[in-house]
């Protein structure tokens, strides 16, 4: 499959939107809400495509046709512990037809290069522990599980 991967735009969007729904296509903890996983990143994938979060960027992943195969989005923040400067991929998606086709690859290689023309020097990102095909993409693509969040229902 060929693909080109470029800064999405606001004419991306409704494409984009859609995909969203897919960062929770997994098995989710029963103390979750499949719709918090992806909410909060659909509304500042909205702010930055419209130009209103100047800390962030997205990229699509795109056919030749047009047609968009996936995105990330990246938000520039500093580290949480070393304070240097550092990035955050909020999202990674792609569409089934793209899946395994080495997009989310190819697209998570292209922000972290884009982090990096900005001046980070590292990217950190969340996953689900229940999320093990996410958990395996990242070790394989050479990140470190770094911390652990624990977390208990008290009310």
């Amino acid at each position: 499959m060929e693909f080109r991967i470029r800064a999405a735009t606001a004419e991306d969007g409704e494409v984009m939107y859609a995909l969203m729904p897919r960062l929770a296509e997994f098995e989710i903890p029963d103390s979750r809400n499949a719709d918090d996983l992806w909410r909060d990143d659909l509304a500042l994938l909205r702010e930055c495509l419209a130009g209103n979060a100047n800390d962030c960027f997205a990229q699509v992943a795109e056919k030749s046709d047009g047609a968009i195969l996936g995105l990330t989005l990246v938000r520039m923040r500093p580290d949480a512990l070393s304070h240097e400067p550092s990035s955050h991929l909020e999202a990674i998606a792609v569409s089934k037809e793209a899946e395994g086709k080495g997009v989310a690859h190819a697209l998570l290689t292209a922000c972290e290069k884009e982090a990096m023309n900005r001046g980070a020097f590292t990217m950190t990102l969340h996953v689900i522990s229940t999320n093990l095909r996410a958990r395996k993409f990242y070790e394989r693509s050479g990140y470190d599980g770094e911390m652990i969040r624990y977390i208990r229902q008290i009310g």
